[in-house]
């Protein structure tokens, strides 16, 4: 299965931080895993390199991740989870999180990240949040 992983997991991968989640993309890059992302996730990642070398090596690198399309649909999908969650009295504090929520469910992508509003998202919808302990 492939496996959608979060600008969350990228930007701790980036820095050198030796965390769960960072260890578990490794572990996928290590043994060839799919892995991929979607535009929302390549512009946060991008956006917040500071320096030209940085900029150009970060994106030379994430072009080789297959990069899922965001439709209309998706947007409507990720609209409606929003909603469908603050019925239940529980706020997504980043709407982009939805997006990227809508895009794992629409393709049947595993996610990995580490953001407890992603953890909500999987409870009560398709989502399919990577367990570390996989």
């Amino acid at each position: 299965m492939m496996v959608l992983v979060d600008t969350t997991v990228w930007i701790d991968f980036f820095s050198g931080r030796e965390v769960p989640h960072v260890v578990k993309l490794q572990e996928l890059i290590e043994n060839d895993e799919d892995i991929c992302l979607c535009g929302v996730i390549l512009t946060e990642i991008l956006q917040g390199l500071c320096s030209d070398t940085e900029y150009q090596q970060t994106y030379h690198y994430l072009q080789a991740l297959i990069c899922f399309p965001m439709h209309r649909e998706t947007f409507i999908h990720a609209a409606e989870l929003y909603r469908s969650l603050r019925r239940k009295g529980i706020t997504i504090r980043k709407p982009i999180d939805c997006m990227i929520a809508a895009v794992a469910i629409e393709h049947d992508l595993k996610l990995l990240h580490h953001d407890r509003d992603f953890d909500n998202i999987a409870r009560h919808s398709r989502l399919k949040a990577l367990n570390l302990a996989e």
